[in-house]
């Protein structure tokens, strides 16, 4: 299928960019194009224009910062996945961007392209909100950031409001006693996340001090378990410790698990307690013998 007619405007910066959002009302920004454009083939989204903000050098980069990282929302997947800079400061960013699609995706998709559409089998976003990223914005009202927590609202749906573009991403640093894990189904062909879970575990002496545990692909939008983060907080970090918390997994996602022609939400929500205590153990250090 073809997709419908549209306007193209290419954005020269970032001022650019917001000038032609306003200019037209309705607009669907374009950054690798990898979420947008099988949208439009198929006619499931069908804009007036595009704005192209694929050459606005402004939104590329990594930055070290105080408490970890800024991303530039058109850093790719694979620029992410080679940086020394990520493997050293947030290890598991860099995993998560590396099993990402295939070597064209990743050379074309942008992080800030794959949060913004939140799709529910999206990788990044589940990771995000796990490490408890940030996500810095700026629109006709001005800048302001966005938590994590407050940013995916529903299925493709975020806290994005008319005119606004999501310019650049804080990831905090992994370190000091934390530790950090991304896990997955991974559907054969497109490599998305049939069921991917991200688990970031604060420690002392195999005491768990903190958990942030994450799902998402089985679930219209990513989703913290607080059922399992509170069966392992104050915790020895053990094998058996870690199986039991993740057996609350299943009745932390309740009816809302998704089912497609792949897996269904009975499968889904039947196996994610697997996944979630893989990406603990993970996180944790712990060997599950699995």
């Amino acid at each position: 299928m073809f997709p419908a007619s549209f306007a193209y405007h290419r954005a020269s910066s970032l001022a650019d960019a917001q000038r032609l959002l306003l200019a037209n009302p309705g607009a669907r920004l374009l950054a690798g194009g990898h979420s947008l454009i099988p949208l439009l083939k198929l006619r499931l989204a069908t804009p007036d224009a595009l704005v192209d903000i694929g050459p606005v050098a402004e939104l590329r980069g990594i930055r070290v910062v105080q408490g970890g990282l800024a991303i530039g929302a058109m850093t790719t997947h694979a620029e992410i996945a080679a940086s020394p800079i990520v493997r050293d400061t947030c290890g598991v960013l860099a995993r998560t961007a590396a099993r990402i699609g295939d070597p064209a995706v990743r050379n074309r998709g942008t992080i800030g392209g794959s949060v913004a559409h939140a799709d529910p089998a999206a990788d990044f976003p589940t990771a995000l909100l796990a490490l408890g990223a940030t996500f810095d914005v700026v629109g006709p009202g001005g800048p302001r950031t966005v938590a994590a927590s407050d940013f995916f609202r529903g299925m493709m749906t975020t806290a994005l409001g008319d005119g606004e573009i999501l310019t650049s991403i804080g990831v905090p640093a992994v370190a000091g006693g934390r530790g950090a894990a991304y896990v997955k189904l991974a559907h054969p062909a497109s490599r998305y996340a049939v069921i991917g879970a991200a688990a970031v575990i604060d420690q002392s002496e195999a005491l768990c001090t903190g958990a942030q545990v994450v799902v998402g692909g089985l679930v219209p939008w990513p989703r913290r378990l607080p059922a399992v983060e509170a069966a392992l907080t104050g915790k020895r970090l053990t094998a058996d410790a870690i199986r039991e918390a993740a057996a609350h997994a299943g009745s932390d996602v309740g009816a809302d698990a998704l089912g497609d022609l792949f897996a269904s939400a009975e499968y889904r929500r039947g196996v994610v307690h697997v996944y979630v205590e893989r990406a603990i153990a993970a996180a944790a250090g712990v060997g599950m013998g699995l």
